[in-house]
């Protein structure tokens, strides 16, 4: 089956292919340093694709944005808040594979809805504290870590729980996108393997899917990249914690 045929299998229409490809573009622009945009990608594609089979379809697609950021802001990496994180993500990682492959797909809608939920609540409530009055031992890094690894496996819901860890280590911008490209290009490439042979979601199609989607990610991540400088998300960041609550709740609802 060549390229062309295997594309026309997944019957998308207009609307979808013109949704998914936003999506490529968000998910693109997101990991150039725009925060606060990622769960609308998780949305938008299990809404096209079902919950669970979505998580195989956007993982190549993260690994691909991953790249491009580690190597654009590789120089910021500061690799010891990569180190605190890893072990318990790893964890949490392996907790999700086992709880994802024993639930049924209705049940899965429902938990990532709740960690979608969940997450907003947790932004908001953070982003109306000050920087030192989150914890910062290694009970926290640790519940951070694992939060995360539980969440990415899940969902790939993890960038709202770790920005949480980054603020609180009060990180630069730079280097606070950096840290965050190598710790999930690090984390996607482990989760990788287990979409592969234990839940199956990552297949021949799915990744000739990914490959058609590659130019809008590199689209978006180089305007992003261009206009991270230049943007204030302060109330951009309020509109989307708004809107993906509402996709949170729709999502648990469907």
């Amino acid at each position: 089956m060549g390229i062309t045929e295997i594309l026309q299998s997944y019957n998308l229409s207009v609307a979808q292919w013109v949704a998914i490809a936003f999506a490529g573009f968000i998910l693109g622009f997101s990991k150039s340093g725009i925060k606060g945009i990622g769960i609308i990608i998780i949305l938008i594609l299990a809404f096209v694709f079902g919950e669970k089979a979505s998580t195989g379809v956007l993982l190549p697609m993260l690994i691909a944005a991953d790249t491009l950021a580690v190597i654009y802001y590789n120089r910021h990496t500061q690799w010891l808040f990569i180190k605190k994180l890893i072990p318990a993500m790893v964890a949490g990682v392996l907790v999700g594979v086992w709880v994802g492959d024993i639930i049924s797909e209705a049940v899965f809608k429902k938990v990532m809805a709740i960690i979608i939920i969940g997450s907003i609540g947790i932004m908001w409530y953070f982003e109306r504290q000050k920087a030192s009055n989150i914890p910062q031992n290694k009970v926290f890094s640790n519940s951070v870590g694992f939060l995360a690894g539980f969440s990415t496996m899940i969902g790939n819901l993890a960038g709202p729980i770790s920005n949480i860890y980054f603020l609180a280590m009060r990180l630069p911008k730079n280097e606070f996108i950096g840290t965050g490209a190598w710790l999930f290009f690090i984390i996607n490439v482990f989760k990788l393997p287990f979409h592969f042979f234990v839940w199956k979601t990552v297949t021949k199609a799915s990744l000739v899917l990914n490959l058609a989607l590659v130019p809008t990610i590199v689209i978006g991540f180089f305007l992003g990249a261009g206009l991270v400088k230049r943007i204030s998300n302060v109330n951009y960041r309020k509109f989307i914690i708004v809107v993906t609550a509402v996709g949170g709740l729709l999502l648990l609802l469907r």
